[in-house]
């Protein structure tokens, strides 16, 4: 990943190759022709919220909207003011390299009626403590964290029987852990095990972080200590 002032610069072109062909994030800098500089703050709302481009084109899931969708609209507004903040920087990134049937987008509207919603992944009745409540919302919401701990079934949607038990990375080696409180997950971690790790790159045990969670990890080193 980049390093530096570099990560702020946005311009895409990371590629992600997955069992269905290679996703290449698009530039999101503030360059109005090859970013998203002239988007409104309802476009990048209906982009996170809805998976639709301004222009109303279906994007591909691998931009986690799925997750996205669950977050509050006045969070999307803060992250579009953060987002004016950043440079502008030209040059497109390549296009996806999708076989058929994944090249056809009209096909994305069947997969969103199947797996595209707002409501949470794990119900908690009234009265549950406003940490737990904010913990949900950042693990299903802005975190995405079923995106890449979960099993996906043979269309690409979560198993959200199997909600954040691990799964096989998207690039189909390697596995991404279970980060359930059941057997196999992190439920002997404690507050300050998770807080540590997220911090830190380091497990209880002291193993580190590794594959795509480095460049997670280190995102999350930025938050301020009360929001890991």
């Amino acid at each position: 990943g980049s390093q530096g002032d570099a990560r702020l610069q946005l311009v895409g072109g990371l590629e992600l190759k997955t069992p269905f062909g290679t996703f290449v994030p698009p530039n999101i800098s503030q360059d109005a022709k090859d970013g998203i500089g002239a988007w409104s703050v309802e476009d990048l709302a209906n982009a996170m919220l809805k998976g639709v481009s301004p222009s109303g084109r279906h994007f591909y899931p691998a931009f986690p909207y799925a997750s996205y969708a669950r977050m509050n609209p006045a969070d999307i507004g803060d992250l579009y003011a953060f987002l004016k903040t950043l440079p502008a920087v030209a040059g497109k990134a390549p296009a996806n390299s999708l076989g058929f049937p994944f090249n056809i987008r009209r096909g994305i509207g069947l997969w969103k009626l199947l797996y595209l919603s707002d409501q949470p992944v794990v119900p908690f009745p009234a009265g549950t403590p406003d940490p737990v409540m904010a913990g949900r919302y950042l693990v299903e919401g802005p975190g995405h964290c079923g995106e890449c701990h979960t099993p996906r079934d043979l269309a690409g949607g979560t198993k959200k029987n199997v909600w954040l038990a691990g799964a096989v990375a998207a690039e189909g080696s390697g596995v991404v852990p279970n980060i359930t409180s059941g057997e196999g997950g992190i439920g002997d971690w404690s507050e300050a095990d998770i807080a540590n790790y997220l911090e830190t790159g380091f497990t209880p045990d002291f193993d580190s972080v590794g594959g795509a969670m480095v460049d997670v990890q280190r995102n999350m080193a930025e938050l301020a200590p009360q929001a890991r």
